[in-house]
């Protein structure tokens, strides 16, 4: 029994084990420019929590493309359309706030509460 423990930890280890590769900078690029445009990208990610005002907004907009008759549009417009519900998307997925698991790690969650009861 201890032998297959074994071996199913060392499978999902093998399964889930990535590599990480260090940062190779430009070597053109200046270092105070690079730490600037790591703060903006750090105040973006602050920043995508949508208000109710813009939620509702989203999800009226999202409506009325539904309720479009659609038929009499050309393909770019139909493709212009989608993208905009595209990005609509994700960006109340962003700021959703939920917290999504991996297969591998949910695997690993239940494993270790079977064992460890």
């Amino acid at each position: 029994m201890k032998k297959i423990i074994f071996l199913v930890f060392v499978t999902l280890f093998t399964f889930s084990a990535s590599m990480v590769f260090a940062q190779n900078p430009d070597k053109d690029s200046d270092p105070e420019e690079t730490a600037v445009a790591e703060e903006t990208a750090v105040a973006e990610e602050t920043e995508t929590t949508l208000s109710d005002e813009e939620i509702a907004r989203i999800t009226k907009r999202v409506e009325e493309i539904r309720d479009m008759d659609k038929s009499d549009l050309t393909a770019d417009e139909r493709g212009e359309l989608k993208n905009e519900l595209k990005d609509m998307k994700k960006d109340l997925k962003q700021s959703n706030g939920a917290i999504y698991i991996g297969g591998g790690t949910l695997l690993l969650i239940i494993i270790l509460v079977i064992l460890l009861t």
